[in-house]
């Protein structure tokens, strides 16, 4: 990534559509801030023009769940066999021991290349504070660093092996607030007992609340029904006055919770304006591991929990690391896949999955001044659609990449140019069948 020059010149994009169904939309850019929106905008003198040609205008993607300290370690020191959550975490920790600051922050910049490119230009990471030497924390604070002009990196401290399970996890993990981590983690699920559980869940929110910030937690990430650690987390985000700034993430065991239970359980999240994260690529793949057949699906329930009036983003959460082999950093691929698993099919609710990698997430992460309207931060994406449906489907080209007003990375649009009679030489590729 080269280092961006001083003030971006003006930028108009012109003749896009916009995600809500507008047409002839132009962009301008000043300062790296979105100045006016509309059809027909005048172009300041010395101002860059590009022709969006009808294609889709969004605001870029956020990625409000990812393990960046893991990512591109795919066989380091071996592979996940079984392809299980419980190897992984076994190979993880096998693999801590032989990490090293320089290795960590070349993966995660080869990762960020890779966001930008991409036209992912927020993502929130966990980063495991159970190593007493806070090796990936460091290193981590030094990409979001060197990444700031080109990603918003939003660093959660999270205790992998446990808060209460690892010994030192709970200083280690205030160390690292200290150092200027941005939000506190947990996992209950994961520690020895359900009592465990819940006093981790307690212990996190008050000192989240103390410290005046925000909570994502790794929640029931298990195809047992009967861990309720989300329960707990909204209550206690009720009781400590903490609503819009605590997220529940994986939330899997509620796929295999009784109906009757998550009548309940619904109202709850959403009263206390409790965020919802699915992982559809990671959910689909680990959870319902014990079932032959019928099988769970084991996402969360997606669709339940935004008729609730609960905000819900998707993550990647993983992209060749040792819980999964595969991924691209592409978050058209995990709002497909998404769609798929909650078979969320109509036009409305694909709408919703295209909004669950961007304006939704946007929102968990509180990201200021993100969107398409005046004044807000000239961050955007061109993409190969004509609609964001259409995105979905055909997981469209990045035409144009913008950040801050400043165009960070463009790809060709994808065309055929075969020369068949009785055919145009160029082929409209959003509408092959």
């Amino acid at each position: 990534m080269p280092t961006p020059p001083d003030a971006p010149r003006p930028l108009l994009i012109r003749n896009a559509c916009l995600p809500d169904g507008r047409q002839g939309i132009d962009l301008l850019a000043l300062d790296g801030r979105i100045a006016a929106l509309g059809p027909g905008l005048p172009a300041p003198e010395g101002c860059e023009q590009v022709d969006a040609d009808g294609w889709l205008l969004s605001p870029p993607f956020v990625d409000a769940h990812f393990h960046m300290d893991a990512t591109l370690s795919h066989g380091l020191p071996r592979v996940n066999r079984s392809g299980t959550l419980l190897e992984g975490i076994t190979l993880w920790g096998e693999l801590k021991p032989l990490l090293t600051a320089e290795a960590l922050i070349e993966r995660a910049l080869q990762y960020c290349d890779w966001a930008v490119a991409r036209g992912l230009l927020a993502i929130r990471t966990h980063v495991d504070i159970c190593d007493p030497r806070l090796l990936a924390v460091e290193a981590l604070l030094a990409v979001r660093e060197q990444v700031r002009p080109w990603i918003d990196l939003q660093l959660v401290a999270f205790p992998q092996d446990g808060l209460l399970r690892s010994p030192g996890a709970l200083a280690q993990l205030k160390r690292a607030l200290d150092l200027g981590v941005d939000v506190v983690g947990g996992i209950p699920h994961f520690e020895r007992t359900m009592a465990d559980g819940t006093e981790s869940v307690k212990l996190l929110t008050t000192l989240a609340a103390e410290r005046g910030l925000r909570v994502d937690m790794h929640c029931d990430e298990s195809d047992d029904p009967l861990s309720r650690h989300i329960e707990t987390l909204a209550a206690e985000t009720l009781r400590l006055g903490l609503q819009g700034r605590v997220t529940g993430s994986h939330l899997t065991s509620m796929h295999s919770m009784d109906n009757y239970y998550v009548s309940k359980l619904l109202p709850l999240i959403a009263e206390a304006g409790v965020h919802a994260v699915a992982n559809p690529l990671i959910n689909i793949t680990l959870q319902g591991r014990h079932d032959s057949y019928p099988k769970r699906r084991g996402m969360t329930r997606v669709p339940e929990l935004m008729a609730a009036g609960v905000n819900v983003g998707f993550g990647h959460d993983c992209v060749m690391d040792p819980w999964y082999s595969l991924g691209s950093g592409d978050m058209l691929e995990v709002a497909q896949m998404g769609l798929h698993v909650a078979q969320m099919t109509s036009q409305a609710q694909m709408q919703a999955c295209f909004d669950a990698v961007t304006v939704n997430s946007a929102r968990i992460l509180g990201l200021d001044g993100y969107g398409l309207e005046p004044g807000c931060h000239a961050d955007f994406v061109l993409l190969q659609a004509r609609s964001c449906v259409e995105a979905l489907r055909l997981r469209s080209a990045r035409l144009l990449v913008a950040r801050r007003g400043r165009i960070v990375a463009r790809t060709a649009p994808v065309q055929s140019c075969l020369d068949l009679p009785g055919r145009p030489s160029r082929v409209d590729w959003t509408l092959a069948r």
